[in-house]
């Protein structure tokens, strides 16, 4: 009988465990408040977006508030997601960038382990796996050209570009939930795409530059 009833409270328990909220945090300056909601996994991604983007982003839900109904200016280049994991440091991008016309090409000969190369926005783009050779790996883009280093080894990204008039639905759902920018007595909400492979939460790491100071959150 107490075997049947141990087994009954963990059943019960099994749907309240897989219904745990993602890692946010929260922080403010003196006329900002910043409360912020990680999404770091693909099943995370996949709930939220419908598409796991292929394990190359993290999304990060943020909403930035007026805390006295004063006049902010909101910039999704204002924010940083920072890991400690290799010291690694991203802004987000754009909708058209993570999902576009084009995809973003990355070729790379390792020699030694990997690495992320630097992308237009500031913030690093995973290439293939650890010893990988000459093998070109995709993800959204269609902003230009990169190149960096990786391990030891050489690495080139460019963007290959798509037809004008083609907008895929996964860039308008992206563009659709973004973070809105400009400027509020209120507050904007929406999400930030960061283009940083797998991390743990324990080392990541969101700053948000304000007009009278900085925030830094950690997710908890």
């Amino acid at each position: 009988m107490a075997r049947y009833l141990a087994l009954t409270v963990a059943l019960a328990l099994l749907p309240a465990a897989a219904q745990k909220p993602p890692p946010a945090g929260r922080g403010e300056t003196e006329t900002v408040e910043l409360t912020a909601t990680l999404f770091h996994n693909r099943e995370a991604l996949r709930e939220l977006l419908g598409t796991d983007l292929d394990g190359h982003y993290i999304v990060v839900r943020a909403q930035v508030r007026s805390r006295f109904g004063r006049e902010i200016e909101v910039l999704r280049d204002d924010f940083v997601l920072r890991t400690d994991k290799d010291g690694e440091r991203s802004t987000p991008f754009a909708a058209s960038q993570v999902a576009g016309r084009g995809a973003l090409v990355i070729s790379h000969s390792s020699r030694g382990g990997g690495g992320g190369i630097m992308g237009e926005s500031g913030g690093p783009i995973w290439g293939g796996a650890p010893g990988s050779t000459d093998r070109p790996q995709r993800i959204g883009g269609n902003q230009g050209t990169i190149g960096g280093g990786l391990g030891g080894g050489e690495s080139k990204g460019t963007f290959e570009r798509g037809t004008k008039d083609d907008v895929p639905p996964l860039e308008k759902l992206l563009d659709e939930k973004i973070l809105p920018e400009g400027k509020t007595e209120k507050s904007f909400s929406g999400l930030l795409y960061f283009p940083l492979g797998k991390q743990k939460v324990k080392d990541l790491e969101l700053i948000y530059t304000a007009h009278d100071g900085k925030i830094s959150l950690r997710f908890r």
